[in-house]
């Protein structure tokens, strides 16, 4: 649905101040507070075209625009021009627009013959999910549904981490203190309690690092025993995040890991090198961004060993030859964004005009109240530790309030795994968040909770009143209250919000 109040007012400016719709459409706000207009328009920005102070053209603008169906009056309110539509209009074409569309409300054709990759949540293999790995999960896979609604097609890939020196590490602390049928039992817990006991010795022993870098070139040249233990973990990992996705109802086109483009990063370092960028450097290969005022991009070790820029490097290329993708969005942490500057420059650098469609995410960490997380020092909260507080949490309240309630236990999942997610995409992305039980697990207020139990409402008024609306019957001026208008003004904005968060990529705006 277009908003044909934001349209007709952005044409009429366009008229009287000789400026194009488009970028005046781009300017018009929401006021926060409606007796200030249901519309308006800074005009600061327009103070260098016009030559004129944001107050005087406010003033010019309104004498110059008149009232009309939609907009019932303009009014100039220091350098803001404010817009005030016509209430029974507004709810007449909302409703007919919701009712017309139906389930489609808000969906868009806008990305139709578009393709997006997302990046996302690409966990470590050898290690359970924790709470840091919420945020990627969650936003990675709400900027999908978002770009699905506006039509695009969208391909969510997991990168797993699954090589390089982490790996040697692993290897070294299972052949030194690993029990076959514990680490059977339990997977990825064994193996991070193993990750955790390796790095604790690694303090008082430093000797113990040879290990680390002989499995971790064993690893590389394809040695059986490495490789043999790497699948085994590898497998019984995945078995185990495969799990978590389901909880969170969570898929991807394409899990993929690091692994997977090792052997691919020499065609990417020779390319590199013919085009003069690949240097070598205290015996690393290295492209040099200095004067981009930004740290080498290092490409391979001087054992020859891949790092994370080439293996990045030779995943994006492949990616753009098999989806031929007109976006390419990677949602990591805010702490890697160097890292995404690096590469994307490399890129360019390379010629590749793609470059400029590749787009880093990035978001605020969850920290503790003694610090952020630390995998190797162990001091980590599973999420799963988190789920499963939260579906009993909701376990207790209908056990409460409804202890009749038919499929109790499937709605306690529900409501429980729904509460944690929507607590992360409440807040917007680029802040940090401190994890705190009693905040991620509230259910009063604006929480995830609330709107289910909302939406469970509205349902049960359609089933008891059936769910075809008699729409030639109906008299939209019986809305008038103005809480109602309210209501109705935020349902009309719903589409724009929805396209206004994939541009941002925002899931809070939603």
């Amino acid at each position: 649905m277009a908003d044909l109040f934001r349209n007709e007012i952005a044409d009429q400016l366009s008229k009287v101040a000789d400026l194009p719709s488009a970028e005046l459409e781009a300017m018009i706000e929401v006021p926060p507070d409606p007796t200030m207009g249901d519309y308006a328009l800074p005009c600061f920005p327009l103070a260098k075209t016009l030559r004129k102070a944001p107050n005087q053209i406010a003033d010019d603008l309104a004498s110059k625009l008149e009232a009309t169906e939609r907009i019932s009056e303009v009014r100039a309110t220091g350098p803001y021009l404010n817009f005030f539509v016509n209430a029974s209009v507004l709810v007449r074409e909302t409703m007919e627009a919701i009712l017309a569309s139906g389930r489609d409300f808000g969906s868009s054709t806008y990305g139709d013959g578009k393709t997006v990759v997302i990046d996302f949540s690409s966990p470590n293999i050898s290690k359970p999910f924790t709470i840091g790995h919420l945020r990627t999960t969650a936003i990675g896979n709400s900027l999908g549904r978002i770009y699905a609604a506006l039509g695009w097609k969208v391909v969510g890939i997991n990168h797993l981490g699954d090589w390089g020196v982490p790996h040697g590490m692993n290897i070294a602390a299972y052949k030194l203190w690993g029990d076959e049928a514990a680490l059977r039992k339990n997977p990825p817990y064994e193996l991070f309690n193993l990750y955790v006991k390796f790095n604790a010795e690694l303090e008082k022993d430093p000797s113990l690092n040879e290990q680390v870098r002989s499995w971790t070139r064993k690893l590389e040249k394809g040695d059986p025993e490495a490789r043999s233990l790497w699948s085994w973990f590898r497998e019984e990992t995945i078995k185990d995040f495969d799990r978590m996705y389901e909880r969170m109802d969570i898929s991807f086109s394409e899990t993929i890991g690091e692994s997977f483009f090792h052997d691919k990063v020499d065609d990417l370092v020779d390319e590199l090198e013919r085009k003069r960028l690949a240097v070598e450097s205290e015996g690393a290969l290295v492209v040099k961004l200095d004067e981009f005022d930004m740290p080498p991009c290092i490409l391979q070790t001087g054992h020859g060993t891949s790092l994370y820029h080439g293996r990045d490097l030779a995943a994006a290329k492949y990616r753009k030859e098999k989806y031929s993708f007109d976006r390419m969005i990677y949602t990591t942490d805010a702490g890697q964004s160097l890292h995404f500057k690096q590469f994307f420059k490399v890129l360019e650098l390379a010629g590749y005009k793609w470059s400029e469609d590749c787009v880093h995410v990035p978001f605020g960490v969850i920290t503790f109240k003694k610090g952020r997380m630390s995998t190797r020092k162990g001091n980590v909260i599973f999420l799963e530790d988190v789920l499963d507080r939260a579906v009993e949490l909701t376990r207790q309240i209908i056990e409460k309030k409804n202890p009749d309630l038919p499929n109790k236990e499937q709605i306690a999942e529900d409501v429980g795994v729904g509460a944690v997610i929507y607590a992360d995409l409440d807040s917007k992305r680029t802040r940090d968040v401190m994890f705190d039980w009693d905040e991620m697990l509230n259910f009063n207020g604006e929480t995830g909770p609330y709107i289910q139990y909302t939406h469970a409402r509205y349902c049960s008024v359609l089933r008891k009143y059936g769910e075809k609306v008699p729409v030639p019957d109906l008299d939209y001026a019986l809305l008038r209250e103005p809480e109602a208008i309210a209501v109705v003004k935020c349902l009309g904005q719903f589409p724009d919000r929805i396209h206004s968060a994939a541009e941002a990529y925002e899931p809070s705006l939603v």
